[in-house]
């Protein structure tokens, strides 16, 4: 455990630049200043007696994705409360409003071992659930001291950081062998998770398949059709820098072919709102911005979805959606909401990040994977002019992302099985 040690001194070496490093994010908004307390270990609610189970997800997707199962906890243990940590206002903002009785939220953390010493020491979880790929070594040591069960679900090693944690095995084995179970997204997370020292790694399955379909306002869907009308639509979903400006040339060479086109472009970070306000209308765009309750009119041309937490909603209003993240190689956003909602997903050639998911889609032709904006744009025409095609791969999509919904039944049976919590 020497690497860890010789982490923990680094960080307390550390400290003054990551207590600016908080104080900067506050003034880009990055963090929520009226919980800042909770990023240093000081909660914000008293604990409830009884079991309590700890969920730790990053940001939006991981927390997204452990919905199911916190329900499915809360509904087969009446006595346990479950709490949901995060880094990200967006995710903060987003588990307040979904989150079931008996569960709540607070921020996680940063990993100064005085802050996560005093965060486990208060809430003394029963059992702590880590999803994907956030370890910090501080935090993650803390729990494990604590004599609670640590289990990573969905548990993700990319390319990238399986070469990097190869090199760096003296460093990655130890905070590994923290868990007393790792459960691998895919088959080959598992190995990865196997080879790179993890105790206990097991394959169930994928819990992203799992996850209900997004939430939605079914009157502010009703109004929001109307206003579009019988116009052709297509919808951009969790967008990236430097993704959106390529997706409004795209916009504006179709719009060439289909009068009265109209995009809906959803960015992953709304509150880039503003800047791609100014890029779009520099481009000869007329824009209405959601989070200002614009009305869509006939002469919009693009509605930037600047909100949190509706893509149930903007998913449900074009029947051609292209998913962000993927014409950059971030990795790619989450294919399965749309496709759950029936819809035609375009994705482009760096969806890397759903490597098990795209080739179940790709295997059933259920999702159309583009090289570059060039080929969106020619795929895109022919869906908006093949009406039989919208349906024929609309339907085989749903049925792809509604495939594996019993993975949330294995990944509790395995929880049971292996950790004495339940």
């Amino acid at each position: 455990m020497i690497p860890l040690f010789l982490y923990r001194i680094l960080t307390v070496l550390c400290a003054p630049f990551i207590y600016g490093w908080i104080y900067v994010r506050c003034h880009k908004g990055k963090e929520d200043v009226t919980r800042l307390n909770e990023r240093f270990g000081r909660p914000n609610r008293i604990r409830t007696s009884g079991r309590l189970i700890w969920m730790h997800g990053a940001s939006v997707g991981e927390c997204l994705s452990m919905l199911p199962l916190i329900k499915k906890i809360i509904d087969e243990n009446p006595d346990i409360h479950v709490m949901v940590t995060s880094g990200t206002v967006t995710s903060a903002k987003l588990m307040t409003e979904r989150l079931p009785n008996r569960a709540f939220h607070q921020y996680v953390p940063i990993d100064l071992p005085w802050a996560v010493q005093r965060f486990v020491r208060y809430w003394h979880p029963d059992a702590a659930f880590w999803f994907e790929s956030e370890f910090w070594p501080n935090l993650l040591s803390a729990v494990a001291s604590s004599g609670a069960p640590l289990v990573l679900l969905n548990g993700r090693i990319s390319d990238r950081s399986f070469r990097r944690w190869q090199r760096a095995l003296w460093f990655i084995r130890p905070i590994l062998r923290l868990f007393t179970l790792s459960l691998g997204q895919t088959k080959e997370d598992t190995h990865r998770l196997k080879k790179l020292g993890a105790k206990q790694a097991l394959y169930v399955g994928n819990l992203k398949y799992a996850a209900v379909p997004a939430v939605f306002d079914a009157t502010e869907l009703t109004t929001l059709k109307e206003q579009i009308g019988p116009r052709p639509c297509w919808c951009a979903g969790s967008t990236h820098a430097d993704e959106e400006a390529r997706l409004a040339d795209v916009h504006i060479r179709l719009k060439q072919q289909f009068k009265g086109l109209l995009w809906i472009c959803s960015p992953r970070h709304p509150t880039r709102g503003d800047m791609l306000e100014k890029m779009f209308l520099s481009k000869g765009l007329q824009v209405a911005r959601r989070s200002r309750h614009e009305p869509l009119t006939p002469q919009t041309d693009v509605y930037l979805a600047d909100t949190i937490g509706e893509m149930g909603l903007i998913y449900q209003l074009a029947p051609l959606v292209f998913v962000g993240g993927s014409l950059i190689p971030f990795g790619g956003q989450n294919m399965l909401e749309p496709m759950r909602f029936k819809r035609v997903v375009f994705v482009g050639p760096h969806p890397f990040n759903f490597k098990e998911i795209m080739a179940a889609a790709l295997a059933d032709q259920a999702i159309i994977q583009v090289k570059d904006e060039k080929e969106l744009e020619q795929r895109m025409a022919f869906f908006l002019t093949h009406a039989d095609s919208v349906r024929a791969v609309s339907e085989r999509a749903q049925r792809v992302a509604l495939s594996e919904m019993a993975v949330l039944e294995r990944i509790y049976t395995a929880l049971c099985e292996q950790v004495e919590v339940f």
